[in-house]
């Protein structure tokens, strides 16, 4: 696994390489500069682009979602119990909104895995939503974590821009002044010239690194980084150099207050350690972002296994310095 440390609290950002086996033996080592798919990470820099429109007057957190997306969408979502007049652009970011998760249903996993090659549509992955599961409680009530949702606000996001998700988050977030050296989304972007071929990722000893993107491509996921470039776009975004205003920020960090808002703001998850509060995202297949406002250190890891989520988080805290006692 790598990890690569930065922000305004290092004098100098690094690497860290941890030795262990994450893979299998014939998986070349990760290095900070080598791409993953990040998942969930990728939900960050869904919300930071939705703020990033809302500062500029260009939607409203407190909007209705049923006109803001597609009709076929909506009337899946109707269909399936949920009245969109309701659930506003807020509820789905801040996982709020009561909408059933298809990507945590045992059944999702193993229907990718048995279709390998399928091309998922948001529609496909909504309708799976609808078809297993209810609504999950009223609109800003309680937390529940759900891909479904921000497959719509993905959608909602293209509706607005007029442009592909991967190209509205590029330009919304201006990546490309950044230098991210190894970041674009795939099938929306060609990979950059000069990045590193995508590792190969697993869980145990399956190897799921051929999974059409369309499993998490529309919002839930999508993003393919580095450690280091992760790091630095996280860096960015709680140093508030991807918004115009230092308040827009602060509307992304807004606590709701419905129950569970203490752990999730919009599109990043807060915890406290050590007397320091820090926000923090991780992604399914084995990644993981960290920001510390009080030190101003930003620490992110990828591993290229998920067995080893659990000491790339350990190691990932403890460089952040947010490990428990």
């Amino acid at each position: 696994m790598a990890l690569f440390v930065t922000g305004k609290g290092v004098a100098s950002p690094f690497a860290v390489s941890i030795a262990g086996k994450d893979g299998v033996a014939a998986t070349p080592a990760l290095g900070p500069d080598t791409p993953v798919r990040v998942a969930s990470n990728t939900k960050t820099f869904v919300a930071a682009t939705v703020l990033r429109l809302w500062e500029q007057g260009r939607i409203d957190l407190d909007a209705a979602i049923g006109p803001l997306m597609s009709p076929r969408l909506d009337e899946l979502m109707r269909s399936g119990g949920y009245d969109t007049a309701r659930i506003t652009l807020r509820h789905l970011l801040s996982h709020s909104a009561g909408i059933y998760d298809h990507a945590q249903d045992e059944r999702y996993l193993t229907l990718v895995l048995s279709q390998p090659a399928k091309r998922w549509t948001r529609e496909d992955q909504v309708r799976l939503a609808v078809t297993w599961g209810k609504p999950l409680g009223p609109p800003g009530t309680v937390f529940h974590y759900s891909d479904t949702g921000y497959i719509l606000v993905g959608d909602i996001i293209e509706r607005i821009t007029g442009q592909s998700l991967g190209k509205a988050v590029r330009t919304q977030l201006q990546l490309d002044r950044l230098n991210l050296q190894s970041t674009w989304w795939e099938v929306l972007e060609d990979k950059p010239r000069r990045a590193p071929w995508r590792a190969r990722q697993f869980i145990g000893d399956a190897e799921v690194t051929d999974l059409d993107a369309s499993v998490d491509l529309h919002g839930g996921g999508g993003l393919v980084m580095s450690a280091k470039d992760l790091a630095i776009l996280t860096a960015a975004l709680f140093e508030g150099r991807l918004f115009e205003r230092p308040g827009t920020l602060q509307e992304m960090l807004w606590q709701g207050p419905h129950k569970g808002a203490d752990g999730y703001r919009l599109g990043v998850f807060v915890g406290r350690a050590n007397g320091r509060d820090y926000y923090w995202h991780s992604g399914y297949w084995g990644t993981v972002a960290y920001y510390v406002p009080d030190t101003g250190i930003a620490v992110a890891g990828v591993t290229n296994n998920q067995d080893a989520y659990r000491r790339l988080v350990n190691a990932v805290q403890k460089a952040a310095g947010v490990a428990a006692p």
